[in-house]
């Protein structure tokens, strides 16, 4: 099981099954803006894995595109998951606010044609290049 919570600790939450997919480094401008950095780090988790066992009356979610909801805590504003309705049975979610090691490490880097200018990639990950260039919004 892995454990989570925002940054004042008011939400928490646990993870009952495994992350899904590979875990990435999105350099989108999107995940940019969402986490505040200059890149995401994001896994999927299948929705009946995932439960916030205190604080749910703290998320606040947000609409980024068509069918997309970005689920915040609303007492600190930390970045928790994304619902995406094409894709119900499984969240977006974000690593950063993890307070347990979930034994597996970032797998890629994703939009990298997007990353900002002042992050330099030095690792052998692989990369997948789509995105528009740092300073454009799709």
């Amino acid at each position: 099981m892995l454990a989570g919570s925002c940054g004042c600790g008011r939400v928490r939450y646990q993870i009952t099954g495994p992350l899904i997919g590979p875990i990435t480094q999105c350099h989108c401008w999107r995940c940019r803006k969402q986490s505040g950095a200059s890149f995401g780090t994001t896994a999927g988790v299948a929705r009946g894995d995932f439960a916030v066992v205190a604080g749910a009356d703290l998320l606040r979610a947000w609409q980024s595109s068509p069918g997309v909801e970005r689920v915040f805590a609303g007492c600190c504003g930390s970045p928790i998951f994304k619902r995406d309705a094409a894709d119900p049975e499984e969240l977006g979610f974000r690593l950063g606010t993890l307070d347990t090691d979930p034994g597996v490490m970032v797998e890629m880097h994703f939009h990298a044609g997007s990353k900002v200018p002042w992050v330099e990639i030095c690792d052998d990950l692989p990369r997948e290049g789509g995105g528009p260039p740092f300073g454009a919004q799709d």
